[in-house]
Parts: C-alpha cells; sequence; structure tokens
C-alpha cells in the first residue's frame, strides 16, 4: 500500500486563504514560492534588499502569483496581520517585528522546521561550531551505502520542504544545521548531532548563552527513543548532553571511555562496558586531522540503529572530503597547497595546523566576527614557519601572536598584505620543498568574498596558475 503523509495534507489544506509571509528571498525559500501559491495561500514576500538586488527570474515570478512584497531597509515595518510566517535563518526569532506577530498569534516557523515536524522519515540531524558539515556528508554517505534513499538539506544540498511527498518512512533524511536555523525551533530530529561548541557568529547573536541555547534545540524536544551524539571533551557538550531526554553516546580523542567512540593512537573502537572494539585505522581513510577522526566517530555513532559497522566502515573508506576542508588543491616544488576556507573561527584553524607535522606557512585573516584570537597564537608559535595575514582580523591575529613569540622568547617571520594574490605570491616565495601552504583564514570572508566558498575557489584559481 502506498505511503500517505497525512500531516502534509492538512497542512496544505490549512494553507487554503491563509495570509502567509515569506522573510528572505535566500536559498532556503525560494522553492516556497511556488509551493505556497499551488496550495492557493494569500502571499507576502519580505526582503531587506532593495528591488534592483532581487534577481529578475525572482521578481517576474512573484509578479506573475500576483503576490504582495515589501523590499528594502525598512520592509519588516509592514510585517501585520499574517497567520504563518516563514523566516529565513538570517532574521532571528528575537527580531521585534517577529516578536510583535507572534504575540499577535502568528505561526513564526522555517522551511527546515515544518519539514522535520512533517517528515515521515527518520531524520538525523547535526549541528557544532566546527566539523558538522564533514560529519553531515559522512552520515549521507553512510546511509546512502547501507542503501536507503537519502534526502541531504540544511545548511547542505537542497531545500527539502517541497520534497516531503517523495519521502517515505523507511527513508534517511541527514540535515546539517546551524545555529540560526535551530533557533526557535520547537521540534527535534530522532537522532541528533553536536560536534562541539565554541564561540562562534557572536557579532549576529545577543550572546555566547543564546548561541548555547540555540543548539540546544537539536535535542532539546527528542523523547526518551531520542538519540543524541556529541563531544565528550567539548565541556559545552558534555554539560548540557545531562539535559537530554533519551540516549546519549559519547566520543573523544582524549579519553578512553566504557561507552562510546574514541580515536585511540591511530585507531578508532567502538567501547561497550569497558570493552573496545577496533574499528578501523585511521590510516586507511583519506581524511587528515584528529578532529576528522572525531567525525568518523560521530558518524559512525550516528549510524549505528541503521547499518552495521562494515558497511560504515566502507564508506568512510571511500569519502573523499568536503571541498574547501583541508583541501589539498596542488603540489609545486615539493610544495603542497592546501585550501581549508571554511575555517571561519580560531578553533577550525588550530584544527587545521594540528593536521599536519610538516613545516607550515598560513595564510590567515579576514572578516572580523568579534572574536577571541588568543587562543591561537600558542599553535601558529608551535607550527607555523612563516605568517602571512590579511583582512579586517589581521592586527588581531598578529598582537596574540607577537605576544605570545615574546612569552617564548622566540621569532617568526610575519607578512601583512591587502589581497589574497599578494599573499599567495609570499606564500609562493618562501615556503620551502617539504612544507605546506596552509591557507586557513581563522575568519569569515565577507569583508573580501562573497562567502567561504568563493574564497576558497578564488584560492584554488590563483594556486592552480603557479608552475
Amino acid at each position: 500500500m502506498e505511503y500517505v503523509n497525512t500531516k502534509l495534507i492538512e497542512f496544505n489544506k490549512y494553507l487554503e486563504n491563509r495570509k502567509v509571509a515569506i522573510l528572505g528571498l535566500g536559498v532556503s525559500n525560494l522553492p516556497l514560492i511556488d509551493y505556497l501559491h499551488d496550495n492557493k495561500a494569500q502571499v507576502t514576500v519580505f526582503d531587506e534588499k532593495e528591488i534592483d538586488a532581487i534577481p529578475k527570474d525572482i521578481m517576474d515570478k512573484i509578479t506573475k502569483y500576483a503576490m504582495e512584497f515589501s523590499l528594502g531597509k525598512n520592509a519588516l515595518s509592514k510585517l501585520v496581520g499574517f497567520d504563518l510566517i516563514f523566516r529565513s535563518p538570517s532574521i532571528l526569532p528575537t527580531h521585534p517585528m517577529l516578536e510583535a506577530e507572534s504575540d499577535r498569534g502568528a505561526i513564526v516557523t522555517t522551511e527546515i522546521e515544518m519539514l522535520i515536524e512533517m517528515c515521515p522519515s527518520k531524520v538525523i540531524g547535526i549541528t557544532g561550531s566546527d566539523g558538522k558539515t564533514t560529519t553531515t556528508s559522512l552520515i549521507y554517505q553512510i546511509a546512502k551505502k547501507a542503501g536507503y534513499d537519502c534526502f541531504l538539506g540544511g545548511n547542505i544540498g537542497t531545500p527539502l520542504f517541497t520534497r516531503l511527498n517523495e519521502m517515505k518512512p523507511e527513508d534517511i533524511v541527514v540535515l546539517e544545521l546551524s545555529s540560526f536555523q535551530l533557533m526557535g525551533m520547537k521540534v527535534s530530529p530522532q537522532i541528533s548531532v553536536i560536534t562541539n561548541i565554541t564561540p562562534n557568529h557572536l557579532n549576529i547573536h545577543k550572546d555566547y548563552d543564546e548561541y548555547i541555547d540555540s543548539k540546544k534545540n537539536i535535542f532539546k524536544y527528542q523523547n526518551e527513543e531520542g538519540i543524541l551524539v556529541t563531544n565528550y571533551d567539548n565541556e559545552i557538550t558534555k554539560e548540557i548532553s545531562a539535559e537530554a531526554n533519551g540516549k546519549v553516546i559519547y566520543f573523544s580523542s582524549k579519553q578512553k571511555l566504557n561507552n562510546g567512540y574514541i580515536v585511540d593512537k591511530d585507531v578508532i573502537k567502538e567501547c561497550e562496558d569497558g570493552l573496545r572494539k577496533h574499528i578501523l585505522n585511521v590510516k586507511d581513510v583519506k581524511l587528515r586531522g584528529v578532529h576528522n577522526f572525531e567525525n568518523i566517530c560521530a558518524a559512525i555513532a550516528a549510524t549505528r540503529t541503521i547499518t552495521d559497522l562494515d558497511t560504515a566502515v566502507e564508506a568512510i573508506k571511500e569519502f573523499d572530503g568536503v571541498e574547501h576542508r583541508l583541501e589539498l588543491v596542488k603540489e609545486v616544488n615539493k610544495i603542497k597547497w592546501y585550501n581549508d576556507s571554511v575555517s571561519s573561527s580560531p578553533t577550525r584553524t588550530i584544527a587545521g595546523l594540528n593536521s599536519f607535522d610538516e613545516g607550515i606557512v598560513l595564510i590567515a585573516g579576514g572578516y572580523d566576527k568579534n572574536l577571541d584570537y588568543t587562543p591561537i597564537a600558542k599553535p601558529i608559535v608551535k607550527k607555523v614557519k612563516t605568517l602571512i595575514l590579511m583582512g579586517q582580523t589581521s592586527d588581531k591575529i598578529f598582537d596574540a601572536v607577537k605576544e605570545e613569540l615574546e612569552k617564548e622568547h622566540k621569532k617568526l617571520d610575519i607578512y601583512m598584505c591587502k589581497s589574497l594574490e599578494h599573499a599567495i605570491s609570499l606564500a609562493n616565495k618562501y615556503a620551502k620543498p617539504g612544507q605546506i601552504v596552509l591557507f586557513s583564514p581563522a575568519s569569515a570572508s565577507f569583508d573580501m568574498f562573497k562567502n567561504f566558498a568563493d574564497r576558497g575557489e578564488q584560492f584554488k584559481r590563483l594556486v592552480n596558475k603557479l608552475v
């Protein structure tokens, strides 16, 4: 008998003639334009960009469907009297206009929250300050290897809400979830992973507590059958896991757990009641760095109830990694160039530095998210042979490193530059055979680039010109 999603049918009936707002014309909300129109909702579209900045094909569709729209700096001033509001992740639920509408009775939600609410499939959700994309991709590959029909979404993949009618109870949905997507959410995946929590996005969140609280939503609404996979070595994830309603599974690279998954020297092990079973030698995988071995532990733990260990290990061995994450771009004159553009925080870059035993020429710096760069100084002094800085955070990184050099009575060649092209030229000049050049900014990209992917693509393009 063919599966029928009764929740989705009821929701579609609810939409008819309801006043619905779409806030933000980002990737996650665009499919909603067609969907809501097809289900006869009365839609108004809001975006703080001016009309000239909205792609013509999107405006043509809004006009074709005779949808109301409010654009520009004060767009949300007209957000009054709606039944249902879909916000984009970039517009936090704490926005005064959203709070006012919620107080008036509007349902404020997101594409991703409604997806989880009505999804008939098992949902595995992954969040964390670092490592969530690699872990999400690993879980997706394992589930596919196990023969499931899989859907990949959230921060990666494609918006999935409009594909709910394709999903069946026996399928697997894998979602990478940011703090902005989780904030305000009132539903949790059945299986949740938190890779770690460290300060991030503090230029947008009210404070660190708000950031942590948003991450908790990934497990907060689980029942006793829920599973939370999290990092035993991270003080915050270890502390908040006490609030979980279901089973907690830990992973660690520093402790020999009685239960959970550990990185023990070069071996990943499954621990059960003090017995430790060899699963995988890290020399057999393509990923580098202890942080990636932790991601593998998390992925195995998250998929343990849906497939066997042999299938998971086979998928992990085949996994090539994710673009812009310790990605080997090219070897020139016995010097390897690595693109780690995704590293937009000090903790990510520290993990990258710790992935190599070779001498490192580090290119770092970028947009300032109001993060503390003191922790990165000691690893740089220990691992880096030449430091090349650019962007808004270059002075912060320089000051932190200089202070550490003075403490340790050491010297390090540091160069400041104004462009990525200049940084690559300097790295090419000073790197020695046998060393690596690591582009790991420890900062966001928005001062000079569209996003981290654009930054990584430009790095690769310039490196591939080297001879």
